[in-house]
């Protein structure tokens, strides 16, 4: 494989693998951990790739679990279906309890940042049976971020891209321009000086020039509109860690408060003077609070 794949990892036990799902998509998947240990799925989001839970993936298996972070289809390592219907909530979920029975498990632990947070919320509501305890990373419920769309001037401003990503080919030029610069301008943009070093900037730019990476990207933002997906309940019955960077240039911070009126056993952590990134901007801070919700 390439130089995006597990040997990024300073780790023993990590390991590329690829895993077919239900509607023969390949996902790259990366793998650490006694298999024994209870099971952690690590969701990243956009623009991201598996690599964004490298501070994550060495606590959990020193925690003592098992971690199964994928690129998430269209990302990467993994396959990038053309058509939009390959990215609704759905199917997205269902990659979850995919990577859940490919480590011969009925369950698993779900920990989300970004989109990988929205599958997250739609795995936790759509097949609870699967999701034993989650934590979600600045993205909130999704009944709280359609009702704020409608009803927040200010988080309708914020959300400016959204229908950007509607429009053909241009957001795919300029992610894509001079060997994905445009991605590390939206991380650089994003984030809080230190988040991404040069090296990392380096290996998402990397991970984005692949052909059909940007178009495949986008078109996660482009299904979310115009293939709706919603689960069928809203109250999260996992237990529920929210965390929350409210120096977020893409999300108002109150919803991640509302978020927690649909989980009954639901915390909330914030992290005021963090970014959208803020696992990245508080690795260590966020690994503890993880960690011990993911103890129970």
């Amino acid at each position: 494989m390439s130089e995006t794949d597990a040997t990024l990892l300073d780790l023993s036990s990590a390991e590329s693998t690829r895993v077919t799902v239900d509607d023969g998509v390949t996902l790259h998947v990366v793998r650490a951990g006694d298999p024994a240990h209870p099971l952690v799925v690590l969701l990243h989001g956009f623009p991201d790739f598996w690599y964004g839970w490298r501070h994550q993936i060495p606590a959990l298996v020193e925690a003592g679990f098992r971690v199964v972070v994928p690129d998430q289809r269209g990302y990467n390592l993994s396959d990038k279906p053309r058509g939009l219907d390959a990215y609704r909530m759905g199917r997205l979920s269902a990659d979850v309890a995919a990577l859940v029975e490919s480590e011969d498990r009925e369950s698993a632990h779900v920990v989300g940042h970004d989109w990988g947070a929205a599958v997250a919320w739609d795995a936790a509501l759509r097949r609870p049976e699967s999701v034993d305890r989650f934590a979600v990373l600045n993205v909130p419920h999704p009944t709280v971020m359609e009702r704020t769309l409608k009803t927040n001037p200010r988080q309708l401003l914020r959300s400016w891209y959204m229908l950007y990503f509607q429009v053909p080919g241009l957001p795919e030029w300029f992610l894509g321009r001079e060997r994905a610069s445009g991605v590390a301008d939206v991380l650089r943009g994003s984030s809080n000086p230190g988040a991404f070093t040069p090296t990392d900037l380096d290996r998402y730019r990397r991970a984005f020039d692949r052909p059909g990476a940007t178009r495949s990207a986008v078109n996660w933002y482009r299904a979310l509109l115009r293939r709706p997906d919603d689960p069928p309940r809203e109250r999260v019955a996992a237990p529920t860690l929210v965390v929350w960077g409210e120096d977020d240039d893409a999300l108002v911070s109150e919803m991640a408060a509302e978020s927690l009126d649909y989980c009954p056993d639901g915390r909330l952590e914030r992290f005021p003077d963090c970014s959208h990134w803020v696992h990245m901007e508080e690795p260590e801070r966020v690994n503890a609070l993880v960690v011990e919700h993911l103890h129970g």
